[in-house]
């Protein structure tokens, strides 16, 4: 089982720290909703958690099966979808998801082409991406990220772009395909964050 284990953790750029001081274990098949205000640091402690950034502070180890992950392998566990994470626009989402299936395996029974269906975009697949509306980019995001063969699953205020029914499409998709993993959304949208059991606010932590 995968677990991400953070001691005395702490993050700053130049003179301001981010957060400090942070001592958390996340386990397999918990649920985190990360909170705090706009610019508090939350997508700072997620690049942290996708392995993307490194730590001023403290330490942080992933392990599986009780045995220490190394930090460059670290990318192949984690499933990520963020606003600040773009997509390659001049793909088609056909060529799109073959890529991304080239780079990490979806996980078992999900294949490009049932992802066509997953997504309810038909009429998209040969359409470029820079074509796809913000909500339609949204959904290519979500869906590669949970759709990802990765025991970590980490999503930046998920809903951002979507219409209502999207935000149902969205709940379902993580309800179908996100046991046993470690889930943590951050986001202010108290929508989002019913999926998730647990609280950690960055707030706490300054």
């Amino acid at each position: 089982m995968i677990k991400i284990e953070l001691t005395d953790a702490g993050k700053r750029f130049r003179f301001e720290w981010i957060f400090k001081g942070l001592k958390y274990t996340f386990g397999a098949g918990q649920r985190y909703a990360l909170l705090g205000p706009n610019g508090s640091g939350k997508s700072t402690l997620m690049k942290v958690l996708s392995g993307h950034l490194s730590l001023s502070k403290g330490s942080i180890v992933f392990s599986e099966m009780a045995k220490t992950i190394d930090p460059d392998a670290v990318y192949r566990r984690v499933g990520f979808a963020a606003p600040y994470i773009e997509l390659i626009e001049e793909l088609t989402l056909e060529e799109a998801l073959h890529f991304h299936a080239r780079l990490k395996p979806f996980l078992p029974g999900i294949t490009p082409a049932g992802l066509y269906e997953l997504l309810e975009l038909p009429r998209a697949r040969t359409k470029a991406l820079r074509f796809f509306s913000s909500g339609m980019k949204q959904r290519v995001k979500l869906a590669l990220a949970v759709c990802t063969d990765a025991p970590i699953l980490l999503l930046d205020e998920p809903s951002t772009n979507l219409d209502v029914k999207a935000v149902r499409w969205y709940k379902q998709l993580v309800e179908t395909y996100a046991a046993d993993r470690i889930l943590v959304v951050a986001s202010n949208d108290p929508g989002d964050l019913e999926l998730c059991r647990e609280q950690i606010n960055i707030l706490d932590y300054k």
